[in-house]
């Protein structure tokens, strides 16, 4: 079977959700096809690895160390797959490809233009992946909205797709936006009409148009947008507002996608949801209830935090149990009464000065309150702080990226990482192993002797500190195989004291949650019991 493609093209505005419809529509066929998830975005930029939270949300980090968009990781969450930079192709990628060919004199002094010199680089990169990884069907989303000028070259691409692979091969889904004005209560099919349009102006026309709305689709608007669209009804999917997305497959699925999928494609993968269903239901109907506090200088953009927030999801479609996030800015921390109202405490990653001093307060208070505490990344090199401030006598003891002048420099570069100045050089990023050590709370959870989690980080736990903070009580329970990289930590006369240097949210999955987020909750389950 040749492989086939499937377009996810958006319009209206940004932000509808094509990450989670196109990885929805990869779940409703990954039952017997072998699938890659292809994004395109049309930023200059290589990668989002050096871009604001605020500018482009979650960067999220992947086995081989690419920092690529978030949408991986509903593509990791929703197909099981482990996803591969190369798989993220943005325009500054495909510029640097260009430039390169032209400078060797691939184009034997030809004017090199936008087509086909560009469009040709887009399409061959995504045949190269199909035939890299064998798939059978390849699921591109192209980034932004129709009618963005960074993603014409990108649209024109596809629609050249269509004459390389034959047109029984590839399908086109536009997802759109079907708004209910209000005092109106009526459907509106206008912005829909006008998105497919710019679409056909660069000679793409649907096959499917999936239309994000607050109510699932009339008859009426699904004939009318048919209608004026050029689509068969049937065609006509809803995008269904939803509380939890992994309830979107579900959508589809009663919706009659994967069987237009197969018929307009020649192809036979049932769903099987049978699990997803039973998962969505503990979701939806939780006999328990914690809350969480989320300590971060990001919190007024939870896409920052997006794969903590699905962890946490994981975790209660497991435990049947409610899990309130409590979003606390530590920048300017002046109460911490929050604390008495909380089961449990995440201090999660980030970059820079600001707000760590907020942080460290409240990860003293949960360590002195034996509150249940768990840190992630910049989490654990706060906690070996405060452990160090405040049980060690190390006064005054920091980060070199917080204070280079600090006396007791615990967390630092290590010295073969000076002298690295292209950004993202000197961070480790991707998976390391770890050696987890018999006998502590990590190994137990994790139910291994060693592990692989995703890094994303400069600064390390100072080897020079390390018998100091030990001897102090402080378990270093997960190290590099060599000895030298603190990976995991621990208080262990506590009901729950852990961090990681690592991400271990970005590999957790609806059907298996990260281990550490499982045991945090758990934990968090079992101070509510005391509590009451």
């Amino acid at each position: 079977m040749p492989t086939k493609y499937i377009i996810v093209t958006g319009g209206v505005l940004s932000g509808l959700g094509k990450g989670i419809a196109s990885a929805s529509i990869g779940q409703l066929l990954s039952s017997r096809l072998k699938i890659i998830p292809l994004k395109c975005d049309g930023y200059l930029n290589v990668d989002p690895g050096t871009m604001n939270p605020f500018e482009h949300g979650e960067v999220f980090v992947l086995d081989d160390g690419g920092e690529v968009d978030m949408d991986f990781g509903h593509y990791e969450r929703f197909l099981g797959v482990t996803c591969k930079s190369k798989w993220n192709l943005t325009m500054g990628k495909v510029f640097d490809v260009v430039r390169q060919k032209e400078r060797r004199g691939d184009y034997l002094g030809k004017t090199v233009q936008y087509i086909p010199h560009v469009t040709d680089v887009i399409k061959s990169h995504i045949f190269e992946v199909a035939k890299e990884e064998s798939a059978d069907l390849v699921i591109v989303e192209i980034g932004g909205t129709v009618g963005d000028i960074e993603n014409e070259l990108f649209l024109e691409s596809m629609r050249q797709v269509k004459e390389d692979v034959g047109r029984e091969n590839i399908i086109y889904i536009h997802l759109t936006y079907v708004p209910i004005p209000y005092g109106v209560n009526e459907q509106k099919s206008k912005p829909t009409q006008q998105s497919v349009n710019l679409l056909k102006q660069r000679g793409i026309f649907p096959d499917v148009i999936i239309g994000r709305c607050s109510q699932f689709l009339t008859k009426e608007i699904k004939a009318k947008i048919s209608n004026f669209c050029d689509v068969e009804p049937d065609a006509v999917i809803t995008g269904l507002d939803v509380e939890d997305i992994y309830e979107i497959p579900l959508i589809f699925e009663q919706e009659g996608l994967a069987e237009i999928l197969h018929k307009k494609l020649n192809i036979y993968s049932p769903p099987d949801l049978r699990k997803w269903k039973q998962l969505i239901e503990n979701l939806r109907n939780p006999t328990r209830e914690v809350t969480v506090a989320m300590c971060g200088k990001y919190t007024k953009l939870e896409d920052s935090y997006a794969s903590i927030i699905e962890s946490f999801n994981h975790c209660s479609a497991h435990l049947g149990c409610k899990i309130n996030l409590k979003w606390v800015e530590t920048t300017n921390l002046e109460d911490a009464s929050f604390l008495d109202d909380i089961d449990g405490l995440v201090v999660p990653g980030g970059f820079g000065s600001r707000g760590t001093e907020g942080k460290i307060e409240v990860i003293r208070l949960a360590r002195e309150r034996n509150i249940p505490f768990l840190g992630l990344c910049l989490g654990l090199q706060l906690a070996v702080i405060e452990f160090a401030r405040h049980v060690c006598g190390m006064e005054g003891a920091n980060s070199t990226e917080m204070d280079p002048n600090t006396p007791y420099p615990v967390i630092d570069i290590l010295p073969e990482q000076r002298g690295i100045t292209e950004k993202g050089g000197t961070m480790r990023l991707g998976a390391y192993p770890a050696v987890l050590k018999n006998g502590t709370l990590t190994r137990a959870l994790y139910g291994s002797a060693e592990v692989s989690e995703r890094h994303r980080h400069r600064y390390e736990v100072n080897p020079e500190f390390h018998k100091m903070i030990a001897d102090h009580g402080m378990i270093f329970s997960g190290c590099s195989p060599d000895g030298r990289l603190v990976e995991f930590i621990e208080l262990p006369d506590l009901k729950f004291f852990v961090a990681t240097q690592a991400h271990p949210e970005l590999k957790s999955r609806m059907e298996a949650p990260a281990p550490l987020f499982h045991g945090f909750v758990k934990a968090c389950m079992d101070q509510k019991n005391a509590m009451t």
